[in-house]
């Protein structure tokens, strides 16, 4: 029998280039503009009238405005074609990404804490009017900017970053909004602090979400909806002459783009060609595994030989 190794050309359309839309860089790029100047109004707006509440929110929009300019940099790198030493291209660059924008969360949730705990130790006073004028104007631009970003293809870890980080300013402005308001009918200034606490407490959820996926992913962690076990017993119940299966290895690239290896036995040697090729339907179809690199046991001197076959799936 002959046990020369043999492979699919991976010539013909085997680029692990990611589809990055004009429209979702065009999107960030947009949402980093408005974020980063009415940042600047913020920071102004909480300097006269002192408000802690805005300069949270302003702290925290240079966070957003750090973070979208990440995003617009993943996705201009992210297009970068593979090459000897990045073979998969910088589809992970979009992951590390989401991963500093977790991280950049909880550091501004700690400053948060830490000042609201300052302002409570020796209050100050705050100028309601101004700042409920820069929390309202705060509150539209935020809304907007979240509706722009999350519209159409919203699932990149990327992008659900920076919309988290949006979010975040948008009950930022809700605070400082409330804060405003009772502040200019009571003249209670220890609500602009103990509400950025509260709104920072919220971001945590988020954040702490964020993180876990992106990590997730770093680590080549399987997909949510896809396990090694899950994979093994599918295949043997669904694709007809496999006999065994083992070495399964799942993980993404990046979001929603699957790889997996694996290994195989046919019933008879004869079959192998048939059956990686069922298996690779099988794996795209089912699990939408975009990428397999399948090794087939053979029956025969099975401990010194094996076949990799491996297949890019195309995209329209």
């Amino acid at each position: 029998m002959d046990h020369s190794h043999h492979n699919h050309d991976h010539e013909h359309g085997h680029s692990h280039t990611p589809q990055v839309t004009a429209s979702n860089e065009r999107k960030v790029f947009i949402a980093f503009i408005l974020t980063f100047t009415f940042m600047i109004v913020e920071v102004v707006g909480g300097v006269v009238s002192g408000s802690l509440a805005l300069l949270a929110d302003a702290g925290h929009m240079l966070t957003d405005s750090a973070a979208l300019a990440l995003a617009y940099a993943a996705f201009r790198f992210g297009r970068k074609a593979a090459d000897e030493k990045r073979t998969f291209g910088y589809l992970r660059f979009e992951v590390v990404a989401g991963f500093i924008n977790a991280i950049t969360l909880f550091a501004i949730v700690v400053w948060i804490i830490y000042e609201a705990y300052q302002r409570l130790q020796r209050p100050s006073d705050v100028l309601a009017g101004p700042m409920l004028v820069v929390a309202v104007m705060g509150l539209l631009v935020n809304l907007f900017v979240f509706w722009y970003l999350t519209r159409g293809d919203s699932e990149h870890v990327n992008i659900k970053g920076a919309a988290l980080h949006v979010m975040g300013d948008l009950l930022g402005s809700i605070g400082a909004i409330v804060a405003a308001i009772v502040i200019y009918f009571t003249a209670w200034a220890p609500i602009d602090p103990i509400l950025s606490v509260i709104v920072s407490l919220l971001i945590l959820k988020s954040a702490w979400s964020l993180l876990g996926k992106s990590l997730h992913i770093l680590l080549e962690g399987a997909p949510d909806h896809i396990s090694p076990r899950l994979v093994e017993n599918y295949l043997l119940e669904n694709v007809k002459g496999v006999t065994r299966v083992s070495h399964v290895h799942v993980w993404q690239i990046t979001s929603g783009r699957v790889l997996a290896t694996l290994h195989v036995r046919p019933t008879t040697d004869a079959e192998a060609k048939v059956v990686v090729q069922s298996v690779e339907k099988t794996l795209k179809s089912h699990f939408n595994i975009e990428h397999a690199t399948v090794a087939v046991d053979w029956n025969e001197g099975a401990e010194n030989c094996s076949l990799s076959v491996t297949r890019k799936e195309h995209h329209e």
